[in-house]
């Protein structure tokens, strides 16, 4: 950001001041709200009604045209901001030929220039004007770009009681800024697009079909357009496995960097398939440890009979079968991390001696572990931080006498919850690309002169209708299937549906021939299905109920509001 002397115009009155400040339909807000510095804090005015908001950044072209008409020290302060001669602009410049062929409550501008120009331009352009500074290190960075304007759009949108559009006007800024724009505007904050040009205001249409083809591409090299703690640095501090950029996986990825840095237990939750394990080696990739051992141990696919060896190693003859000395996961995992994956399934013998290992000594940092291999009397010790995974609900488990609780508050100093498939559609596009390339990768190295299958447009749209109950696994062996027994190079929606075509591949809660009677109720089902239709509109509109009412085509949100508390919906936000 460059800072330039404004005396000599500073004191400059453009437009007077609203005799009535208080009035949230009149007063010019001019504090800065720097999107990527939360100590500076920017409050909007609780607005009632359907209040039509409009976003844009300054563009060069505005300065331009305010300072044609603000005086030589206008033009000059203007010349010296941007470096170059100030150029004739046709008409008032595109933040201000909107805003005066469209009527709109709140104008919300974004700006990461000097604050005291931007807000002598907001005056001008009227007093529903409200200036965003924030800060970007340059024009054409879609990470901060992104940060900036999302941060802006959540603050202000949060803000609004009852009824409100977003609007957002594309010319005006860098074609970095625009592509965000679009980005938000057919996602997060669903809006109206604008365009001007010479003096005409534009309506814009932007195709689904489009977007469903783009954004993957774009968002899938990195998690970059993922904020929130800089997760936008995924790829390098060891989240770049983790594919998706809904709220849902940003919450879980921002609360795991936390987590990570920190040589403290986490017990990771959620479905089976959901990626629990990818999560678990990101957690130790952000680490201090990322430079030791990550050993995993899947607790259910080893006897339980044999799982006290694999976990501590054993003695030479200390069973039938042991012919060596063999070392446990603790000592490989020295330094490291290992990992517990499906720690539900231990027996309850096996949960004491697993207790007895994790509970460090009183003068013992809490990583610190000691423990015998089998047959041997000699205590071992290693440094070993645990993560753990389950799709059980432990409290359940433990309520039900079948988990020790002494080991499960062991285990779950810190819980992560990774959100099932179907509470984060947004990200199903991304993910089955990711996979598919995979996939293709896999082939080509096995099958020489192998075509590398692709995913049609229409096809990515009935993905996402889907619910897969079986998560990124089912999907995966969905994807997996059609690129096999398809012909041509492109997967169909007809060729997905044949891999979900067996029972156990397909959504209980959508089948039309679920058996009846043996306690069968029709009216619990379709709550049911309610249910779940009701969590995805709340999440899709990111707690917003009037954005989910209309999602659902009920006539206002009340009626949402009532039926989230009569079905008690839980669809995982606040």
């Amino acid at each position: 950001m460059r800072w330039i002397d404004l005396s000599g115009f500073a004191q400059t009155v453009l437009v007077p001041r609203p005799a009535i400040a208080n009035s949230p339909a009149q007063a010019v807000t001019t504090d800065a709200y720097h999107a990527r510095c939360p100590d500076h804090k920017w409050s909007c005015p609780i607005a009632h009604g359907n209040r039509k908001l409009v976003f844009c950044w300054i563009g060069d072209a505005d300065l331009f045209a305010w300072s044609a008409g603000a005086g030589e020290v206008a033009v000059q302060a203007v010349k010296q901001l941007l470096g170059k001669q100030p150029r004739h602009v046709d008409g008032s410049g595109p933040v201000k030929t909107l805003t005066d062929q469209v009527e709109f409550d709140e104008i919300h501008l974004l700006c990461d220039k000097v604050p005291e120009l931007s807000k002598k331009f907001a005056a001008w352009i009227g007093s529903k004007a409200r200036v965003h500074t924030v800060r970007l290190s340059s024009p054409v960075d879609y990470s901060a770009i992104f940060e900036a304007a999302d941060g802006v759009l959540g603050k202000v949108t949060s803000k609004v009681q009852g009824e409100y559009s977003v609007s957002i006007h594309l010319s005006p800024g860098t074609p970095a800024m625009t592509a965000v724009w679009v980005l938000l505007g057919k996602s997060r904050y669903p809006a109206t697009f604008y365009q001007t040009f010479r003096g005409r205001v534009i309506p814009t249409t932007i195709p689904f079909d489009l977007l469903v083809d783009y954004l993957p591409t774009v968002l899938h090299a990195s998690d970059r357009l993922i904020h929130g703690a800089n997760v936008a640095d995924a790829a390098i501090e060891g989240f770049g496995g983790v594919i998706g950029r809904s709220p849902q996986i940003r919450e879980a990825i921002t609360r795991a960097k936390r987590i990570a840095l920190r040589d403290v237990g986490v017990l990771v939750l959620g479905e089976s398939g959901v990626g629990k394990d990818v999560f678990a080696r990101a957690l130790h990739a952000a680490s201090r440890r990322s430079a030791k051992p990550f050993v995993a141990i899947n607790c259910a696919a080893v006897p339980k009979e044999l799982l006290e060896s694999e976990l501590f190693g054993h003695k030479k003859g200390s069973f039938t079968g042991a012919a060596t000395d063999r070392v446990g996961a603790f000592e490989q995992a020295d330094s490291g991390t290992l990992f517990l994956d499906e720690v539900g399934e231990c027996d309850l013998p096996m949960q004491a001696k697993l207790l007895r290992v994790l509970q460090p000594g009183q003068d013992d940092p809490p990583s610190a572990r000691t423990f015998k291999r089998v047959g041997d009397s000699e205590d071992r010790h290693s440094d070993v931080r645990i993560i753990a995974a389950t799709n059980r609900d432990l409290q359940a488990e433990v309520a039900a006498g079948r988990f020790r609780e002494d080991l499960y508050y062991r285990l779950a100093a810190f819980t992560l919850k990774i959100p099932p498939l179907r509470n984060r559609t947004t990200d199903i596009p991304a993910i089955a690309d990711h996979l598919l390339a995979r996939i293709n990768t896999d082939f080509a190295k096995a099958e020489p002169g192998y075509q590398d299958k692709r995913l049609s447009v229409s096809t990515k749209r009935f993905l996402c209708q889907q619910a897969w109950p079986g998560n990124v696994r089912q999907l995966h062996n969905v994807l997996l299937q059609a690129a096999v027994m398809i012909d041509g190079p492109t997967i169909e929606p007809r060729d997905i549906e044949a891999g979900l075509s067996n029972a156990a591949g397909r959504d209980p809660l959508s089948s039309a021939d679920l058996p009846l009677g043996d306690g069968f109720s029709l009216t619990k089902h379709l709550e049911d299905v309610q249910r779940r239709f009701l969590a995805r509109a709340m999440q899709e509109a990111e707690g917003k109920k009037t954005v989910a009412a209309k999602l659902l085509g009920y006539p206002n949100y009340q009626t949402l509001a009532a039926q989230l508390e009569r079905l008690s919906v839980d669809w995982g936000g606040e």
